[in-house]
């Protein structure tokens, strides 16, 4: 049995969450993760939790000892009395857990090696001396209440590496990212719940924001009250990519997870369960991908969510699907705007380059013949050169590579500018002398186009830089 609870799917960082859930239900205020390498290799999480006595533990390394029909706190992260075993186990061989309650020192031992030599589910209560050798031990005895949960003898966790030194280091790396994505509403505690420190080899995890709350826009929250809880829906539009700094690029995912981590945050009692999902209610597409709802619920409504062992799988009752849909249709028409009106005003008076056509098959571009830019040049153009700008205009609009633009947009290469912003503004005075040239000595002329910069593409889409060139032309002309 113990064997094949090994198997139940979890990951080395999923594992380690479990474990922070422990000390997160007991009250820790700061959850310590150390890891060795020499002389061999370790993993403790060690926390100022209200500790356990004797009994207490040995009950806690019981499986099943609270199980998923148990009524809990309202605040426990717990939910089938089986993630302190089973989560270790995954990951090592040895799992020992000492724990320190009002100035008693316990600890208790499965050793999966001693299981299967005996035969049977034989746990080792530890004597005084074992308790002493155990690492890090002595910070219990500076605390009035503390707890070690510590792995040794890793094989599942580091199988088939040849120096699992290394890829132990490589695991740990990886629960850093997602220890801090997971419980940053502890780390930070901006909504008002408690807050919590976790720290790996002494060094605190980062306090993240995923919904970038303060730049985002945020949407009416929705509620819904079923089974006498309530479910509590937040949605979130980002910044579009081209407005967020690089530290906000990294909180939302970074250029590959941008796309990717679109979708339902699923939080249970402030804990992440879940993200980047829209619960098979929506397609992730290159035009949602701005649009985030955080999703609360209490665990009185586990079964209905089908919460599983790991707390990293979960499925939205019936019930809650209708109101996630309304929530869906109208963050993800949102995510579109912003997406398709990145980089000029939402507004008719805009006079872009390229025209979108509505036809009867689908939708078309067109280079617009209207553009200040294109009435120049048909300008200043005779018959002939008249009908070869025609053709270039035609023959870009023919071979437009949208597909090859869909793709790099889907896959999350992006799409950049060849030029800096110096260059672009360089660019922008080119085309705003050449404009205002051709309407010779016309000064109202000019200065009606020089005041309608700011409406037109591409000035429109670097309005500093359209300022400045504006500017510089009428000081110019005087």
């Amino acid at each position: 049995m113990l064997d094949s609870l090994r198997a139940l799917g979890y990951s080395f960082e999923a594992a380690i969450a479990d474990i922070v859930d422990n000390s997160v239900a007991a009250n820790a205020q700061t959850i310590s993760i150390q890891f060795r390498t020499k002389p061999t290799e370790y993993v403790a999480v060690i926390d100022d939790g209200i500790g356990m006595s004797g009994p207490v533990l040995l009950e806690a390394m019981r499986h099943g000892g609270v199980g998923p029909s148990a009524r809990r706190d309202a605040s426990d992260l717990g939910r089938f009395g089986l993630g302190l075993k089973t989560a270790s186990l995954s990951q090592c061989r040895t799992l020992t857990v000492v724990s320190k309650s009002e100035h008693e020192v316990s600890g208790v031992r499965w050793s999966l090696d001693r299981v299967a030599e005996a035969g049977d589910w034989l746990v080792g209560i530890l004597s005084a001396g074992e308790i002493d050798r155990v690492p890090h031990v002595g910070e219990l005895t500076a605390r009035d209440s503390a707890t070690i949960v510590l792995w040794e003898d890793f094989d599942r966790a580091t199988a088939g590496e040849t120096d699992p030194g290394a890829a132990l280091g490589a695991l740990v790396d990886t629960a850093r990212e997602h220890l801090a994505l997971v419980f940053h509403r502890y780390l930070s505690g901006s909504d008002g719940g408690k807050r919590v420190t976790i720290e790996i080899n002494n060094d605190p995890l980062p306090t993240i924001d995923p919904f970038l709350t303060r730049r985002s826009q945020a949407l009416p929250e929705e509620v819904i009250r079923l089974h006498d809880a309530e479910i509590i829906l937040r949605p979130y539009v980002l910044p579009h990519r081209s407005r967020m700094s690089r530290d906000e690029l990294s909180l939302a995912g970074g250029e590959e997870g941008l796309r990717r981590n679109q979708g339902f945050y699923l939080y249970r009692n402030r804990r992440l369960i879940t993200y980047g999902t829209w619960f098979r209610l929506l397609r992730q597409e290159e035009l949602t991908k701005l649009a985030r709802v955080q999703v609360d619920i209490p665990n009185t409504l586990d079964d209905l969510w089908a919460i599983d062992v790991r707390k990293s799988v979960a499925v939205p009752p019936e019930a809650v699907r209708t109101a996630l849909r309304r929530v869906v249709e109208r963050i993800a028409g949102t995510s579109r705007h912003v997406y398709k009106f990145r980089g000029r005003k939402p507004s008719g008076d805009i006079v872009s380059v390229w025209t979108r056509l509505e036809l009867r098959d689908g939708v078309a571009y067109r280079l617009n013949r209207d553009h200040p830019l294109a009435g120049a040049l048909f300008e200043i153009l005779d018959d002939i050169g008249d009908s070869y700008l025609e053709h270039l205009l035609a023959s870009i609009e023919l071979s437009l590579p949208i597909d090859g633009i869909y793709a790099d947009m889907a896959s999350e290469r992006g799409l950049v500018t060849l030029t800096g912003d110096t260059e672009i503004e360089v660019l922008l005075s080119d085309l705003a002398t050449r404009m205002t040239s051709a309407l010779g000595d016309d000064s109202g002329a000019v200065e009606r186009l020089l005041d309608s910069l700011a409406l037109i593409e591409p000035f429109s889409m670097h309005p500093a830089a359209t300022r400045a060139v504006a500017e510089r032309i009428r000081n110019g002309r005087r």
